[in-house]
């Protein structure tokens, strides 16, 4: 029980890193926050400090999901593991070292898919069918937003249809997938808006 707090408290600590705001205030004496959307991801640090940057905070706020699952599927077991990753996501949301401000947790989120591909699943496909839903409804739509959500669902459906539901282990996972879609699902909430108002910004490089 002790190990699995542990690993949770770490995943939360993890997540909370603010790699766009640290890269920013270190290397450029600029708080990221205080620009574009005010967000702590890749995205708006790309958009302040430039694509270099951005693609870095987008890697980093990937590994450091991955890390965490990678730890606690070590010491504790694929389900801990599991929910270690999804905390770790949260945290990176809700960063404890950010006054609870943190980014919309894309970048994060296919660390995650990335992580439970390697440590749990031992299966590309858990990965990558979700990164090649994700690819056909941005070039379809060119909606980053619509398409991080539509592949998170992806997962999750892929998931459930290979899960063993009796399978106690299974079933924490299945339900920590689903936590996570809602969870992305909510953090895109406003995009959700704007798809709807016809307002949302698109990517113009496809």
């Amino acid at each position: 029980m002790v190990t699995n707090i542990v690993c949770l408290v770490l995943g939360y600590l993890l997540g909370s890193i603010p790699f766009a705001l640290v890269i920013g205030k270190v290397f450029y004496h600029t708080d990221v926050r205080k620009y574009g959307s005010g967000n702590l991801g890749g995205t708006n640090a790309g958009r302040v400090l430039g694509k270099k940057v951005g693609a870095l905070v987008i890697v980093l706020d990937a590994l450091k999901v991955v890390l965490a699952v990678g730890i606690a599927q070590l010491v504790s077991g694929s389900a801990i593991a599991t929910w270690t990753g999804l905390i770790c996501v949260v945290g990176h949301c809700w960063p404890v070292f950010a006054h609870f401000k943190g980014g919309k947790g894309v970048a994060s989120t296919y660390g995650f898919l990335l992580a439970i591909s390697i440590f749990i699943f031992r299966s590309p496909f858990y990965f990558i069918l979700p990164l090649i839903m994700f690819l056909i409804i941005l070039y379809l739509f060119k909606f980053v937003s619509l398409a991080s959500i539509t592949a998170l669902i992806t997962s999750s459906l892929y998931i459930t249809g290979t899960s063993q539901i009796m399978d106690v282990n299974q079933c924490f996972i299945l339900i920590a997938s689903w936590c996570m879609t809602l969870l992305v699902i909510n953090r895109h909430h406003s995009n959700i808006q704007k798809i709807r108002d016809g307002n949302e910004n698109t990517i113009k490089w496809l």
